[in-house]
C-alpha cells in the first residue's frame, strides 16, 4: 500500500509499465482519501501528451483524459474515508471511455480516438503537465492506494465486477501490482495492505 500522508508536489510513486503505445487500456486501483478538492488518481503522460490516460476525482465526480481529451462523470457512489475501487477503460476505435466505481458502472463517453504512441510516465500522487513533472499541490493525492493493475485492452465487465469484490482475476499486463516495478520520490510510505480481504502488499 502507497500511503500518501501530506500535500506535496513532490511526493509520488514512479511506476514502470511493461511497454508502450496503447490503442486501448483499462486501469484499476483501489484508494481512500479524506479530501473534498479535485486530487489525481493515476497519471501517465508522454513526450506527445501530457494527459495520456488522466484519472482524477473530486466528491463523486470523476474525470477521465485520454490524450488530453477530457469526459466527466457525475454522481458515482465513492465515499470519502473508506476504500474505493475505480477501474477506467478506453478503447481506441470507438474513443468509448468508462469508469467503473466499487462495481458500478458510469454512463460511456466519447474520449481521444487514436493511439497513445510513445513512452508513458506513470504516476501516482501527482497529475502531471510534463514527463514526470509540472506538479501542482492543489492536485495532489492525499490517502492510500493500493491494488494498482493497467491492461494495453478493455478489461470485460465480469473482470471488472471481480477486482471490485476481490475475486480472482487476470493481473494487469502493462502494470501488475504484484509485480510492481516502482520508485518512491519524496513523502510516501509503503505500508501493509490494510484490506485483510487480499493478500498483497
Amino acid at each position: 500500500m502507497f500511503t500518501f500522508p501530506v500535500e506535496s508536489n513532490v511526493a509520488r510513486a514512479r511506476l514502470q509499465p511493461s511497454g508502450n503505445n496503447f490503442n486501448s487500456a483499462t486501469v484499476c486501483l483501489r484508494f481512500f482519501t479524506d479530501l473534498t478538492r479535485l486530487y489525481s488518481l493515476f497519471s501517465s503522460a508522454s513526450t506527445i501528451g501530457d494527459n495520456d490516460f488522466l484519472i482524477e476525482a473530486k466528491e463523486g465526480q470523476f474525470h477521465v483524459l485520454t490524450r488530453a481529451r477530457k469526459c466527466h462523470f457525475y454522481d458515482l457512489p465513492a465515499e470519502r474515508n473508506t476504500w474505493n475501487s475505480i477501474c477506467s477503460t478506453w478503447d481506441s476505435n470507438s474513443g468509448l471511455v468508462q469508469v467503473w466505481i466499487n462495481g458500478n458502472p458510469s454512463t460511456r463517453k466519447i474520449g481521444f480516438k487514436g493511439n497513445l504512441d510513445g513512452e508513458q510516465s506513470i504516476v501516482l500522487g501527482q497529475e502531471q503537465d510534463s514527463v514526470d513533472g509540472g506538479f501542482d499541490v492543489k492536485q495532489s493525492f492525499v490517502g492510500m492506494i493500493t491494488d494498482v493493475h493497467m491492461w494495453d485492452y478493455v478489461l470485460s465487465d465480469s473482470k471488472i465486477q471481480k477486482f471490485a469484490n476481490y475475486l480472482n482475476f487476470t493481473p494487469g499486463n502493462v502494470i501488475n501490482w504484484k509485480a510492481l516495478d516502482f520508485t518512491i520520490v519524496g513523502d510516501v510510505v509503503i505500508e501493509d495492505n490494510q484490506l485483510s480481504v487480499t493478500e498483497d502488499a
